[in-house]
Formats: C-alpha cells, structure tokens, sequence
C-alpha cells in the first residue's frame, strides 16, 4: 500500500554552483553543473521515502527529457510511479538554480512548461482513499482540491506544504488537517506582523489540527488551538539551501505516519531539513531514519 501520496510539483532543476552572484552582464565561471528532481510536493514524497515510507507521486509528465528524467529519478529513490500520467508533446516543468557559497543561498528561475492540467483517473482516487496521508502544495490546484475532498471523507489527512500564495488558494484550506505555512506567505495571507499572529489567524480561520510556520534560520512556531510553542533549528554548516522546505514537509508527512505527536514531529523535521542542507541536491542529500535520529540524540533531543 502507498502510505503517502502527493499532488503539486514536479520540476527538473539544473543546479548551477557558484562562487558569488555574478554582476549584470558579466561572466562567471561555475563550480559545478548538475541535474536535480525538484517541485515542493515530489521532493518532500522522495524525504518521505528515502526516511522510509512507501510514497507516490499522482500528476501529469511529459515524455520529454524532462519527464523521463524525473519518473528515472523517482524510481532512484524508491518511489512508485504508477500514479503518474504521461502526455506526449508537451514541454516539462524546468528551473535554473544558481547556488552562492559566498551567500549559502539560492536564486530561482523558472518555467512553468504547458503541461495540461491534472484530471484524476480512478486509480488515483483510489490510492488517495486508501492512503495514510495526501501532500498538496497549491499547483495542480483543483486536482489538489478534489483530492482533499476525498481525502477528508476516507479518514485520510491531508498536509499543505504552504509556500506559495497561488490564485484560488483559499479554496484549499478548509479540507487541509496540517497547514504548514512559510514565514512569508503566513504574513501575505494573513496580513499579520508576526508568524505567532498569522498561526492564530490562520487556525481560527480555517480550523486544521495544527498550524505550523516555517521561519528559516529562526526554527518555527506551531498553535494547536490552545498552545503556541516554539521548535529550533539544528545546527547544521550549510553548503545547499535550495530544498530545504520541501524536505521539512517531507519529513514532517513521514512522522506524522510513524505516529509521532505534532511537537515530535516539528523538531524530527528540523532535523531532517538541517542534515539535508549539509549536502548539494534537494534530494540527494536527504538523510536515512537512523542518520536523523542520532543527530538529533547528539543535540540533546530524544525521539
């Protein structure tokens, strides 16, 4: 049975690594090149399983370079793509992301492609009924909300990797149990002035089980309705960024399908998101069950 399954995106990133951002109209010699699966919702599936869950991707593909790519890539890391649907002629969902040592940060272009839109088959329907949990992240949106639905009605809890405030997002949140939000779309949403307000707002407004923001370096915060508490970054020296907060979500669907209460659940991910950025590659780079559970050990935290 595919215990985790997710609908969002699917994107084959070029990685370039470079010294320092280079100025307008110039030219700069890169560290290095290299292809990487990525999209919020497939690398926090590729977490989960590299963790130890058994995970599949529901969406749409092209037969293009790109999507051969990214279905290779899934299978890499032990995921199925038997909930993928593939379309010919179509241009993949790309980016190009520069890497800055001298930063530790990561700048994005992207393009979208022209892949159509996903419409669930009933295999699809099925696997979402029958899974522990439904990841979405706001692309694919009425697939996305389709899923949700079918999701609430069959026990099945849903979690919103919230990182972006796509058009029509609202539609999405009242069928969401986990609503885990960045920072910056927490204040957008919300209009509030701090991450402890939003989760307030957000939770009153829309009523998941639990609110939890997403603050970078500064850890995060989480409200359950009565509780507002704190959760801390892990010390980690930091060589890729880029990922990070799709691989916290990875992990935080990956606990909460091991039964770990949500205040476990948020430092297990920390954790996770903090070794992965040890590494170059979103994916690549994110740690076995064991690897986590000693780290967080030597932090002074216990699972």
């Amino acid at each position: 049975m595919i215990n985790i399954v997710g609908i969002g995106a699917c994107v084959m990133d070029t990685l370039v690594s470079v010294p320092r951002y280079p100025e307008e109209d110039t030219k700069l010699r890169a560290d290095s090149t290299r292809l990487a699966g990525g999209g919020p919702v497939a690398t926090g599936l590729v977490a989960a399983s590299k963790l130890g869950q058994k995970c599949g991707y529901i969406g749409v593909l092209s037969d293009d370079n790109g999507g051969a790519f990214l279905k290779a890539d899934f299978e890499k890391y032990g995921m199925t793509n038997e909930l993928v649907t593939t379309e010919s002629g179509y241009r993949s969902f790309t980016s190009v992301i520069w890497l800055s040592a001298e930063t530790t940060s990561r700048t994005c272009v992207f393009d979208r492609g022209n892949l159509p839109p996903l419409k669930l088959n009933e295999k699809q329907k099925d696997a979402i009924k029958n899974a522990k949990l439904l990841m979405v992240d706001g692309n694919e949106l009425e697939a996305a909300i389709e899923g949700a639905k079918l999701a609430r009605e069959n026990g099945v809890k849903v979690l919103y990797d919230a990182g972006g405030l796509y058009p029509g997002y609202e539609r999405l949140l009242p069928y969401v149990d986990i609503l885990i939000p960045s920072k910056e779309y927490s204040l957008g949403a919300t209009g509030c002035k701090t991450p402890e307000e939003a989760a307030k707002v957000l939770y009153d407004k829309y009523n998941p089980e639990i609110v939890v923001i997403t603050c970078g370096k500064n850890g995060g915060v989480m409200y359950d309705g009565e509780k507002l508490t704190t959760y801390p970054i892990y010390p980690a020296e930091v060589v890729d960024s880029n990922g990070a907060g799709d691989v916290f979500h990875g992990a935080f669907a990956f606990a909460v399908t091991n039964g770990y209460d949500y205040t476990k659940c948020c430092h297990f991910s920390s954790a996770v998101s903090g070794l992965k950025c040890t590494g170059i590659g979103a994916r690549e780079s994110v740690p076995d069950f064991e690897t986590v559970k000693k780290y967080l050990k030597e932090n002074g935290y216990e699972l």
